[in-house]
Order: C-alpha cells, then structure tokens, then sequence
C-alpha cells in the first residue's frame, strides 16, 4: 500500500533536484556573425555597450604572477583601508595565509573600519571556522552565499566563483587566485599552483564594487553605498577597461557573449589560459574559423597535475577539430595551471574568474575585467610565451594515438559537461 506514495515521493524529489539544476533561461544558440575587426572601434562600442558598463579610461594595472606577489600586495591593500574593504571569492580554505588575511581583516574592522566578507558556502566548506567566528567578533559582516536550505536546494548549484577585493572603492584585486596554501609560492613544485592576479586603480574600480554589490543585495537585501564605496575617484593613468558580471539570475549568458565577441573579432592572434577549458559546440566553431581565417590560437591548460580530472578529460575529449584546424594545444607541465586569460590581438586583455567551460558560462556567478591597452597586453603576451616554454605541445597525431582507455572515458565524460 506504501509502494504508491513512495514512488510518488521519490518522483517529486528527483523532478525539483532537476528543476533546480536546471537554468530556466535561453542559450546563445547561434555563431556570432564577424562584422568587424578588433582594430575597428565599433568592436570597442559593441563590448562595452552590449555586455554591460561603458569602457571607461584612466586607469592603471599591475601583474601580480603567483602568490609571493599576489598575496603581499592584497595584505598590503587590506592595511591600508582607510573607510571600507569589500571582499568575495569562491575558495577559502584553511592555512596560514587564510589565518593571515582572516586577521588582516579583523585588525581593521576592529579599528572602525565597514568589512564585508562574501565567501561561497561550497568554496568554503574547507575553511576553518576559527576564521569566520575572528571575524564576526571583531565586528566584520561575513556573509556565506547560498548556504543550503531545504527551501532552495538548487542554489548550491548556483556559486560565486568571482573573486573581488575592493579597498576604500579606489583599489581593486581580481583574476585567479583562492585563499588556500596551494596559491602561495611561485609555482616551484606541484604543491604551489600557477596563477595570476590583478591590481587596479583608477575609475573602473567602481564597476568592480558595483558587480560585488550584485552578490551582498541578493546575499543580504542591504545596499551598500555612499562615497566610502563608490567615491569619485580620479584618473590613475590612460588605461581603458570596464568590470562585468553574469549570473544565472540575470544574464548566464554574458560571459560566453563576451568570450564569442572577442574571438569572432580577431583577427591576428588569440592566446587563451584556462584553468578549466571545456568548450561547447558553439565556442569550438568560432576557435576553428578564427584559425581558418588565419589567426594564430595558442591556449596553455593544466596537464596530469590537475586538481580535476574528469575536467581534464572532458577537455581532451574536443580538443579534435581544434588540432585539425591548427590551433596550437598546450598542457602545464609543473604544477596545477590555474590562470585564466585572454588576449586578443595583443589589444584585448580579459582577466578574471571565468573558466572555458559551460560551469562558468552557464551556472557560475563569475566576473571579467576587460582591459584595452596594446603595452599592457604584451606583457601578457611575454609571460604566456614563458608558460609555453613549460609546457608540453599536444599534436594532432599524438591526440589520435592517445590510449584507448583515455578514449573510453571521454566517451562518458561529456554526459557531465552542463555541470563542468
């Protein structure tokens, strides 16, 4: 007699787990048509008024390669608050240089200074708790995002991957990085990973305090504003850039726009680092007719240090008709490659959170700084050719004579991809 009910029961349960997983919104189904170069300045007008905030000028950028840079120069910016610090990222695990931000930030908040703290619950689940309750006590606003409740399940599958750090609304942080010991170092061993940060001044520091916004209203239903978030900052140098987001509660598609846009327009040369490179049907044509209009694609992606990988094999899986078209594949040999980057024509720089795959395009909560500047886009160009150098080339033969049993699992692995 019970058989009915439970039968009923487990239905439902399985049609809400799916509903949940599910984005309710429409797909970029169709290629982008090539209507101009990135050399044309309707390429700068379509990326700046079709994704989201206007490219504006005046600012200034700093590499910042692996942790021994990166992480001395957030602390630094986090000592130096002097009115507010917001901060979001995905990974926060324990470890020495989590204890250290984690009081970093404590010292300032006890001083009077507004801290607000956005860390995405499954980003988290590794941090100490320690860090969370220092925190707190000392007057910081620490906010887990979507924590699980038997109300929305499905939001677990939606996290913020963006990672942001904002200091007085004049200085900002964004690219690759977690807070976690593997990050630290500089990519010596394959227990240090290989990355990329970024600091930046000047007026678009503004569109990354407002995409941290996006996350604390829905977090919080508290707007944050006033000239100790959003002050009027001046011009820090000639540099052109804005700051966008995507999420799959407004605009999942965005970010895969951009990355479309941006490839359909080069015209000479597309280098590509992706921590995460798996690319649906769509995105490989416009790789493969770039190539085939002559553009010269590079794209470095961790090899057999990996912390993923049935990412890796997912990857491996598509790289086919990317190799016929002579797109030039690269796998990281020391250490877990965790850049993500994208350069186009040495001109276009986009740098940020979002990985090639459809987790980022379609589930994530990510942000991208893009960046317009030729000198600022060469040293990009440099350290990618010296992350080739390390790096094992992946030809089209040695792709096809791969081993059977790498082929068998990639015969199942793309069933995962919407969630890759």
């Amino acid at each position: 007699m019970l058989t009915i009910p439970i039968t009923a029961f487990v239905t439902l349960v399985i049609i809400l787990v799916i509903a949940n997983l599910s984005s309710g919104e429409k797909k970029i189904e169709h290629k982008i048509e090539r209507l101009y170069a990135s050399d044309d300045p309707q390429f700068l007008r379509s990326m700046g008024l079709l994704l989201g905030p206007p490219v504006i000028s005046g600012n200034r950028f700093e590499m910042l390669l692996n942790g021994d840079r990166i992480f001395p120069s957030m602390l630094e910016g986090i000592r130096s608050a002097r009115h507010t610090i917001t901060f979001e990222t995905f990974i926060y695990w324990s470890g020495e240089i989590g204890e250290q931000i984690a009081q970093a930030l404590a010292d300032k908040a006890r001083e009077g200074i507004a801290v607000h703290v956005l860390l995405d619950w499954v980003g988290s689940s590794k941090m100490d708790k320690h860090y969370l309750n220092l925190l707190r006590d000392a007057g910081a606003e620490v906010i887990q995002y979507h924590k699980p409740h038997w109300t929305g399940l499905g939001r677990m599958n939606d996290r913020t991957h963006r990672k942001l750090l904002v200091i007085d609304g004049h200085i900002g942080f964004t690219g690759g990085v977690g807070i976690a010991p593997e990050w630290t170092g500089h990519a010596q061993n394959e227990k240090h990973w290989r990355d990329t940060h970024f600091r930046v001044a000047g007026p678009v520091v503004g569109h990354m305090q407002a995409v941290f916004m996006d996350n604390w209203v829905k977090a919080t239903g508290n707007v944050l504003h006033g000239p100790g978030y959003f002050p009027d900052v001046e011009s820090m140098g000639d540099g052109l850039a804005h700051m966008f987001s995507s999420s799959p509660s407004g605009g999942s598609d965005d970010m895969q726009l951009m990355y479309l846009m941006a490839i359909t327009a080069a015209t000479h040369s597309i280098h590509l680092a992706s921590a995460y490179f798996v690319p649906d049907k769509l995105t490989i044509n416009a790789i493969v007719e770039a190539a085939k209009r002559g553009v010269k694609v590079q794209i470095i992606m961790p090899g057999k240090r990996i912390d993923t990988h049935t990412v890796r094999e997912a990857s491996r899986a598509c790289w086919g008709d990317l190799l016929r078209a002579g797109v030039e594949m690269y796998e990281y040999q020391p250490t877990m490659f965790h850049c993500k980057l994208l350069v186009v024509d040495e001109y276009l720089v986009s740098v940020g959170s979002t990985n090639f795959d459809n987790r980022s395009f379609k589930l994530n909560d990510e942000a991208n700084l893009n960046i317009y500047d030729r000198d600022f886009a060469k040293q990009q160009t440099a350290v990618f050719a010296d992350d080739i150098k390390k790096s094992q080339q992946i030809t089209l033969e040695a792709w096809m004579h791969r081993p059977f049993t790498e082929k068998l699992i990639e015969k199942f692995v793309p069933l995962l991809d919407t969630q890759l």
